[in-house]
């Protein structure tokens, strides 16, 4: 792996949700999720979206897809690459300045906290961020953190900053793309839409292609924690299935530990890494493809 300066990566979707499933919680426990155009992060997190939101299109999230999914970036072990985490701070927090990498045990501890017996949780809670580090192999922050959504047909109202924010994007205007069910046939199932590019999909399919050997359920965690359209904006049911209403269980019981563990409190990381190394060799061995 190539040795690069530190990252600054924002995250948008930890400050601005407009689902209703986020709107009667107390504010310190969440996010300050108010529109302020004289904030400088809230203005840049409005930036951030409006170039995802302009500039992610059905051929765009095709041509991510063809570069990265070719796994020909770089070669490390797990480890070695949630190490790299260290260089990825998330400016738009406005109550932490700590590491990618902090999170990533926090959430893993949390859920090996109240679920003692499935490992294969505890590792999935440690590396769902990890395809963050395209960041650091010049892909931009809007095409690799931040809420996720369907891709080919009409944009949902949940999306973050709704549907005007795709003003400038040209499927909007393309008759094959602006309709509820736009390329999909209906119930077709989350695992044929196309989803838009971020760090989820890229580390599902990493793990798929280095045949990881974590159980489907956590891999479809990893795939959707960041669809936060539907699995907690209540969109896209005209396309899910009968399966996918198993896989938002999944993902919901996931996503209490990804969002609400972060603290001060930060674990002892080094104290903490020989349980993980087991884990990682475990279900995720040796020198993968990047």
């Amino acid at each position: 792996m190539t040795d690069k300066g530190p990252v600054v990566m924002i995250d948008p979707s930890q400050l601005l949700r407009p689902e209703p499933t986020f709107n009667d919680k107390p504010i310190q426990a969440y996010r300050d999720y108010t529109i302020d155009d004289t904030d400088p992060i809230k203005e840049r997190v409005r930036r951030t979206y409006y170039a995802m939101h302009t500039k992610m299109t059905v051929d765009l999230a095709k041509e991510k897809r063809e570069k990265w999914l070719k796994f020909n970036h770089f070669k490390a072990t797990v480890k070695e690459a949630l190490i790299r985490l260290n260089e990825v701070v998330d400016e738009s927090d406005p109550d932490l300045d700590l590491p990618n990498i902090v999170h990533a045990f926090q959430t893993a501890e949390r859920i090996r906290q109240d679920h003692p017996n499935d490992d294969w949780f505890h590792l999935i809670g440690l590396i769902h961020d990890l395809g963050k580090v395209m960041a650091l192999y010049g892909e931009p922050q809007w095409c690799v953190v931040g809420d996720t959504f369907a891709v080919g047909c009409k944009w949902a109202n949940a999306i973050v900053y709704g549907p005007e924010s795709f003003k400038d994007n040209p499927d909007t205007y393309n008759p094959k793309y602006n309709t509820p069910h736009g390329m999909y046939k209906p119930h077709c199932g989350l695992d044929n839409l196309m989803i838009s590019w971020s760090h989820d999909e890229y580390l599902y399919q990493f793990l798929k292609h280095n045949k990881s050997t974590l159980p489907e359920k956590g891999l479809v965690m990893i795939r959707y924690h960041s669809f936060y359209p539907w699995h907690s904006g209540g969109e896209y049911r005209h396309l899910t299935n009968e399966k996918d209403e198993e896989t938002l269980k999944y993902v919901t019981e996931f996503n209490k530990y990804d969002l609400y563990t972060k603290s001060e409190k930060i674990p002892d990381i080094e104290a903490l890494w020989p349980y993980y190394e087991k884990l990682i060799e475990k279900y995720i061995p040796g020198v993968c493809e990047w």
